[in-house]
């Protein structure tokens, strides 16, 4: 990694070497429009990417070898309306050019790519994208992607595991096999990279995080039936160097510390710029009940990585991206000692490696535009899940996937009203082996996906129409599948926005991330087998949406009302089919008739200035299984899908009383629920319905400017400050691991630092 790292900066040096000076000079500053006060790290993009720089620490900004002719300038930062100016350069002389940003709490003007496949006004995509800042990471004391989407107003992260502490992402009601994760709008989350990958990203790789609910399987193809969470990287932006360490006390007693160094370097005409990060994590395990047992399992991690490009010309962009995680995690008894001699061990050793190769160009005429990508993510897996100090639960995984494609979008500029037509193919391989040789378990399976998509936007500031198609050819599925799409906005004034939207998706009978997690229950192990009668899962989706938004003065008001309804075909479900040979018990994946998944998300922000701001959700939903279901002989049928709760929601509060300081208060809430829980620990399988949880922390931070370029921040936060931790946990090697249900830690102290130079 040193050698990589080695090479990128000379590369970088060397670019900056080779820039020359010719043309015109461009300098200036950028101000806050309200306050005056001068903005740093402001980008500062000339043509839509021909060039572009960043404003320095102290708001001012330099561009040279700009050519002769008429610029477009547009000044942009997250937090604040983009400033757009034309100048003509008629020589080649110094030109100054001032940029004034208002501020835009509401983050209305953001650009996003979620929601269309191509870059869009926030508040002009037909379906509802939410962003996930670096500030909201922040403000939670949030240091990976599972702790920061409890605060996004349909989504719940659950740990389904009290050994290993695997994470699930439910988003509308439904479980974590129907959320579609990608990295830099690429899907390399593999059935095998999903089950700890929200875990194993770390914040200080994250420029942002774009929510989309409801279906989109029609732009990224099966799974996408909840929703997408597309994890957007950092780019480089300007140059500066980041260090940062948060130091934890879970339960007051067991210690995680997380430490993270990162660096940006652009070149000095701007055309060649490189973001490395890296973060180390040690996480003591936590026996919550004092069973010798963990309840939360020890985790050490190391992360590195590097985000690069190069603007091989005018309208040319190379864009690199690598990254290498290592991850170790062990829960159970004995944990000083190798797996195999504790009674209850689950202990996972993860090698990741993944990157892609991105190729952009525009048109002249700026009508035309399209990308050519490849990407790779490679995982090695060393496991043991076991009990009774079983030799023979070790196992090994290995998983490759690979994501590549192209897309085009035309620009009818011209036309009666403006449209973007877009229209590609992707294709998707994963080649998975699995192997457990002492359960007799052996999973080999190739998926190869391929998909055509098109789709036409016509849109302008009151209306919108966006009709698509995706045809997909899964090697699992005998016949193409189609999947429309289709959705409408109209925006009567401009601070009202009303949305429809339909889609229609599928879930191919494949191994999912939970086959690929043996839990301990009643000190054996579960096994989940997929039935070979397993028929693809279809599914219909609407939502509705009403979005209003209001500023008067310093006063920033948001409003959000969305309805959703998904009808599920073939709903896939777990059933108990016994015990094998050596006593594991069996669970098989099979179809139900159906089930429909229904309910109401709102939001409400409440802004005053950069002072103030207070944001919140709320979700009412019902899942529910169209005829009843019934998993063990031990207990009744029901309607009730389980894990999911009819009422969550959450609560966000920043105040900023004086510059330097700011106070954060937040809350997760989440509703009862039905929950199976298996033998073992207790006499016989049976239900429970969980208690109501909520889970209150604080955070107070406070800024010191060391010099004129370097900054210090402290802060002090703690989680669950109410210790509503569940308290029935099962108890020993008897245990069933899955019995698992509200917030992840119990009350927790944080204490961290960061320098930026």
């Amino acid at each position: 990694m040193k050698k990589i790292f080695a090479v990128l900066l000379a590369f970088v040096a060397a670019s900056a070497l080779c820039a020359q000076s010719n043309d015109a000079t461009i300098t200036g500053h950028v101000i806050d429009k309200k306050t005056g006060e001068h903005i740093p790290f402001a980008t500062i993009i000339v043509n839509d990417g021909q060039l572009y720089t960043n404003s320095d620490e102290t708001g001012h900004y330099l561009l040279t070898n700009v050519p002769k002719g008429k610029h477009t300038f547009k000044a942009t930062l997250v937090g604040y309306q983009e400033d757009i100016q034309t100048i003509v350069i008629t020589q080649a002389d110094n030109y100054v050019l001032q940029f004034s940003l208002a501020p835009d709490e509401q983050l209305l003007e953001e650009v996003v790519v979620t929601g269309n496949r191509y870059t869009t006004k926030k508040r002009e995509t037909g379906n509802i994208v939410n962003l996930v800042t670096p500030k909201k990471f922040e403000t939670t004391a949030s240091v990976t992607p599972a702790e920061i989407l409890n605060f996004q107003p349909g989504l719940r992260v659950e740990y389904d595991c009290g050994n290993c502490g695997v994470p699930q992402l439910r988003i509308n009601g439904l479980s974590g096999q129907y959320s579609q994760v990608l990295l830099d709008s690429r899907a390399i989350f593999s059935s095998l990279g999903m089950v700890y990958g929200l875990e194993q990203l770390p914040a200080s790789m994250i420029e942002r995080v774009e929510v989309v609910r409801g279906g989109g399987s029609a732009l990224f193809g099966s799974n996408a039936i909840g929703g997408t969470v597309n994890i957007i990287t950092k780019e480089p932006t300007s140059s500066l160097l980041q260090l940062s360490n948060q130091t934890g006390l879970i339960g007051g007693t067991s210690v995680d510390v997380n430490t993270s160094l990162n660096g940006s370097f652009i070149s000095g005409d701007g055309r060649t710029g490189a973001y490395l990060f890296s973060m180390i994590r040690s996480r003591d395990g936590y026996d919550y009940n004092e069973d010798g047992y963990t309840d939360i399992p020890t985790l050490k991690s190391e992360t590195v990585g590097v985000r690069a490009f190069h603007k091989l010309a005018e309208r040319q962009k190379l864009t690199f991206e690598y990254h290498h995680i290592h991850e170790y995690r062990r829960g159970g008894d004995s944990l000083h000692l190798p797996a195999h001699e504790a009674n209850l061990a689950e202990q996972l050793d993860h090698q990741i490696n993944g990157g892609g190769l991105t190729y952009d160009i525009v048109s002249a005429d700026e009508k035309n535009s399209a990308n050519v990508y490849v990407s790779m993510q490679h995982i090695g897996r060393n496991s043991y899940f076991g009990t009774e100090k079983n030799l023979n639960a070790y196992g090994k995984t290995t998983d490759l996937t690979l994501n590549a494609g192209a897309q085009w979008i035309h620009d009818f500029k011209n036309s009666g009203m403006p449209a973007h037509f877009t229209a590609g193919f992707d294709y998707t391989m994963d080649k998975l082996h699995d192997m457990m040789i002492g359960y007799d378990r052996e999973i080999f399976q190739q998926t190869h996906v391929g998909g055509l998509y098109a789709q036409n936007e016509w849109k302008n500031v009151r209306y919108g129409i966006l009709v698509g198609l995706r045809a997909d050819k899964h090697n699992m599925i005998k016949n193409p599948i189609i999947s429309p799409r289709l959705t409408l906005r109209y925006a009567p004034t401009k601070d009202i926005t009303l949305r429809a939207s339909y889609a229609r998706g599928y879930r191919a009978p494949q191994v999912y991330d939970e086959d690929l997690h043996v839990g301990a229950v009643g000190g054996e192990v579960s096994l989940i087998q997929v039935s070979p009668d397993l028929v693809p899962e279809y599914s219909n989706s609407i939502n509705l949406s009403f979005d209003y938004w209001k500023q008067v003065d310093k006063w920033q008001i948001n409003f959000l009302v969305e309805g959703f309804y998904t009808d599920l075909e073939n709903v896939f479900a777990l059933v108990e089919m016994g015990h094998d040979s050596q006593g594991n018990l069996l669970l098989q994946r099979v179809n139900e008739d159906g089930a429909v998944v229904a309910g109401v998300n709102a939001e409400a922000r409440v802004a005053y200035g950069t002072e103030l701001n207070i944001q919140g959700g709320y979700t009412f939903q019902k899942s529910r299984y169209k005829t009843p279901f019934k998993w063990s002989d031990d207990v009744q049928a029901q309607t009730t899908m389980y894990n999911s709760p009819d009422h969550y929601g959450y609560l966000n509060l920043d105040y900023n009383p004086v510059k330097p300081l700011t106070l954060s208060l937040n809350s997760v809430f989440t509703g009862s629920m039905l929950f199976q829980h298996y033998a073992g620990w207790v006499e016989k399988d049976c239900e429970k319905v969980t208690p109501v949880f909520t889970d209150l922390g604080f955070r107070a931070a406070y800024k010191v400017d060391i010099t004129r370029k370097t900054q210090m921040d402290l802060f002090v936060s703690v989680k669950n400050i109410l210790n509503q931790f569940q308290d029935d946990l099962d108890v020993g090697v008897n245990k069933d691991s899955k019995y698992v249900y509200g917030p992840a830690t119990p009350r927790s102290y944080y204490f961290g630092i960061k320098f930026v130079f």
